[in-house]
């Protein structure tokens, strides 16, 4: 099977690793990637968000798989037109991938399938802002309706910042508070079918402790020891299934992962957001546990034949983020990276690098991915700590309490 891999982050990168180790995969393509991508997969220079151009380079390749990463080329229709030369793809289309293009498109979608959800007003003006937020009270949500890699929400105390945050925006959707530990679930589907990953948990404020502003993630780890055994059944039940059923009503049926980040609330839990692609940390320690083999799975969901329920492997799987200096307000870029080296029980995935004079440097806010496994929690947190320590970049950061 050849595989061509759209995106050049950390996701990819555990993306490609995963394909790569799968026996049915002969030829692994990436673009556009990034240097550790390089290692492993076919570079190529194509703008991700250019749906012709990505049709073109699958053509050329002969692809007979396209697995779209990120957020941005799916909201851009790339899978649509791939679909339409004729080539199976892992990625929702434009329509479907609106359950994250559009916080207010996927609020409708729930109402309509009965998710339970955050009650939630859709604003446009600083009084509607004002209104919404005083309905609520605090801890105020504000969220950027369009996409916002990760980092469109603003969860605070502060109804300054609150207001701010709303009018940085064209539109925004303001909801009540979840309260309770959140927790990541990834589902499988076919459009029509659907199966789950193992839950994750993913760690999104910059500091220590649940400090500091929202990023992209700053570390997950998998499984959930804690979370209740029936929680995915009841996810499954109570949200996954009916918006599938919904999304095929409205005529846009939805091929991909569904990704649905949780509060378990004193009430059950309910749905904070949708993804309409892998999550970035989550996917890293997900694929290291999967045991199932990946390019068969994407297949069958890209072709409406899912069948396959994914295994995963005992033991636990963490990921600790190294973030650049800056991150995630102004990340600095162009840092020589060292201690990359791979060990026994862990390895770094590049999420924010790029090669220069034969060296690897920092290029993005999120730079590196370090994934570390083993028997128990315990030990695969301590074999990613200890691989973070040996990494240099100069001015980095990394939260220090991952999967504590």
């Amino acid at each position: 099977m050849r595989v061509l891999v759209i995106g050049s982050g950390g996701r990819e990168h555990a993306l490609c690793r995963s394909l790569k180790l799968d026996p049915q995969v002969t030829d692994l393509h990436c673009a556009p990637g990034n240097p550790g991508i390089a290692e492993i997969a076919g570079l190529h220079d194509v703008d991700p968000l250019n749906p012709a151009q990505v049709t073109g380079l699958a053509t050329e390749l002969e692809a007979d798989l396209v697995v779209v990463g990120p957020e941005a080329p799916l909201v851009a229709g790339v899978a649509d037109a791939v679909r339409a030369a004729g080539i199976p793809v892992f990625g929702p289309s434009k329509e479907a991938a609106q359950v994250e293009g559009s916080k207010t498109f996927a609020k409708d979608v729930m109402a309509a399938a009965g998710v339970p959800t955050a009650r939630a007003h859709t604003c446009t003006t600083p009084e509607e802002a004002e209104r919404a937020l005083a309905e609520f009270g605090a801890p105020y949500v504000v969220k950027d309706d369009g996409l916002a890699a990760g980092k469109g929400v603003v969860v605070t105390d502060d109804l300054g910042a609150a207001l701010a945050h709303a009018a940085s925006c064209r539109q925004v959707v303001i909801e009540e508070f979840l309260d309770g530990p959140e927790v990541s679930l990834f589902a499988l589907c076919d459009g029509v079918t659907a199966v789950a990953l193992q839950p994750a948990q993913d760690f999104k404020r910059a500091f220590d402790g649940d400090e500091g502003p929202n990023t992209g993630g700053m570390g997950a780890y998998t499984p959930l020891p804690w979370a209740p055994t029936d929680l995915t059944d009841q996810v499954m039940r109570e949200v996954v299934h009916p918006t599938l059923e919904e999304l095929v009503r409205r005529g846009t049926p939805f091929q991909g992962v569904l990704y649905v980040g949780l509060a378990l609330t004193s009430k059950g839990p309910k749905v904070i957001e949708f993804n309409a692609r892998f999550g970035d940390p989550e996917t890293e320690v997900l694929l290291d546990r999967l045991q199932t083999p990946l390019a068969g799975l994407l297949m069958e969901c890209a072709t409406g034949a899912l069948t396959t329920t994914p295994v995963f492997r005992p033991g636990s799987a963490v990921t600790v983020i190294v973030a650049s200096e800056g991150y995630p307000e102004s990340p600095v870029k162009g840092d020589v990276i060292s201690g990359l080296q791979e060990t026994d029980h862990a390895y770094v995935l590049h999420a924010g690098t790029s090669a220069a004079d034969g060296q690897i440097v920092s290029s993005g806010g999120r730079v590196l991915a370090v994934v570390g496994h083993g028997p128990d929690q315990q030990s695969a947190r301590q074999a990613a700590y200890d691989l973070v320590g040996r990494i240099g970049l100069r001015g980095s950061h990394y939260r220090k309490d991952i999967a504590q």
